[in-house]
């Protein structure tokens, strides 16, 4: 049997999100998007180590954001994305995040929110069953 669905496994989703946006984008040298640049810039050949790396990340991409259109919609990813926009908008209100002097954290917090969608689609179905007592079915067309 399975095990139950608690906040270790949402832990778990949410970690897997994090490497996977942190992997792609970060404002470090050290993700994809950044390493690709710069072989671009400098005209080097791509490595074969560069090609897995970027299927790996679009496998992990195509995998999360499947799930959570699936189990969300788009518009329970506006939503979301809206919400946690709103949130970061009271921050700089109220003067809890200070773009001026550190615009790097944004991006991060940013990051750190888009994880928190991805995860939160791959657990909605457990979520809402946990929830609403309602599972999740995928429409079956018998032809």
């Amino acid at each position: 049997m399975a095990e139950p669905f608690g906040f270790g496994s949402f832990t778990l989703r949410f970690l897997f999100a994090l490497i996977l946006v942190l992997g792609t984008y970060n404002p470090t040298n050290y993700c994809f998007s950044h390493w690709v640049i710069e072989v671009v810039q400098q005209n080097r050949e791509l490595v074969p180590e560069m090609a897995l790396a970027g299927v790996t990340l679009l496998i992990g991409w195509v995998i999360y954001l499947k799930a959570t259109f699936d189990a969300l919609g788009l518009l329970g990813v506006v939503l979301g994305a809206a919400f946690f926009a709103c949130l970061i908008w009271v921050a700089i209100d109220n003067g809890l995040l200070n773009m001026e002097e550190n615009s790097t954290l944004l991006v991060y917090i940013v990051e750190v929110l888009v994880a928190a969608i991805l995860a939160l689609g791959m657990s909605w179905a457990h979520l809402r069953r946990r929830w609403s007592g309602q599972q999740m079915v995928d429409e079956v067309d018998d032809e």
